[in-house]
């Protein structure tokens, strides 16, 4: 019996105790995920994860603000998916401290960023996993090339991200076509070798990794996804102009150091959307 005599308690030896067999029976997968009122759309990334992964794999869902509404959602549905965690995001609040945390606290060889706006794109899950296996070290869902596309959202942000990574490819040689979109996997031993500077709401931080996974030369996978941005609801945090700074910093710093120190980047695996 738990020796522990409350509910807080009970439950935090039932987690610690959960962690430690998923690290002893080797969870392959994390599936990071950074929430802010979000619960409508875990009730339907969850089902689609089951679908699509089949290694072990564990979801940390990362909530900023102790009366989000995703919480209770959450727990609710603990008892039917005993691999979801729910993460107090404890550094600030926004997706680059989220993604921070929860890669910490993650126990898979491999972590996935969602965002869980995006469902659809989960269908590339096992695709990107195949190009992990093959050898990759970072690896990018892309809208805009090898058969991906993007529908929903407002047209500003649709010419927002497909003006932006078009020019930003063209101007910094950029290998990958989409570095902006917050579908990334990567090994977790390579997370602390890219210096993470972005404090940002946003999600330009995604925009960061990409760049420099770029400069470090890693090994780099792309794989096409069809994003319908929106499909169940729930309200943007997208602002022209306060995402417009934030990113752009990291357009002209890859530019800089992607086109201008003439770095050599390697040839980037890539699957092509079935026929």
């Amino acid at each position: 019996m738990c020796p522990y005599q409350t509910i807080y308690e009970i439950g935090s030896c039932l987690e610690r105790t959960m962690i430690y067999f998923m690290k002893e029976f080797g969870v392959q997968l994390s599936v990071v995920i950074p929430v802010r009122n979000e619960g409508g759309a875990i009730r339907i990334v969850l089902p689609i994860l089951e679908v699509v992964v089949s290694a072990p794999y564990e979801v940390l869902v990362v909530y900023d603000f102790l009366d989000d509404s995703t919480i209770p959602i959450i727990k609710e549905l603990q008892g039917r998916y005993p691999n979801i965690r729910l993460i107090h995001n404890t550094l600030g609040r926004g997706a680059a401290n989220a993604i921070r945390v929860g890669v910490k606290e993650a126990v898979g060889k491999y972590i996935t960023l969602v965002a869980a706006d995006e469902i659809i794109p989960l269908l590339a899950l096992a695709d990107m996993v195949r190009l992990i296996e093959a050898g990759c070290d970072f690896v990018s869902v892309t809208r805009y090339a090898y058969g991906g596309r993007r529908y929903g959202g407002s047209r500003l942000q649709f010419l927002f991200s497909w003006v932006g990574n078009k020019a930003f490819q063209l101007l910094s040689g950029s290998v990958l076509t989409d570095c902006t979109t917050g579908f990334k996997m990567f090994r977790k031993t390579i997370f602390d070798t890219i210096t993470m500077e972005s404090q940002t709401v946003s999600w330009a931080v995604v925009f960061e990794l990409a760049v420099k996974a770029q400069a470090l030369g890693l090994n780099l996978g792309e794989v096409p996804a069809i994003s319908i941005d929106r499909l169940y609801g729930g309200k943007s945090s997208f602002s022209f102009w306060n995402w417009l700074r934030e990113y752009f910093v990291w357009f002209l710093w890859g530019i800089r150091e992607l086109r201008c120190s003439k770095i050599r980047q390697k040839a980037v695996m890539r699957l092509s959307a079935k026929a």
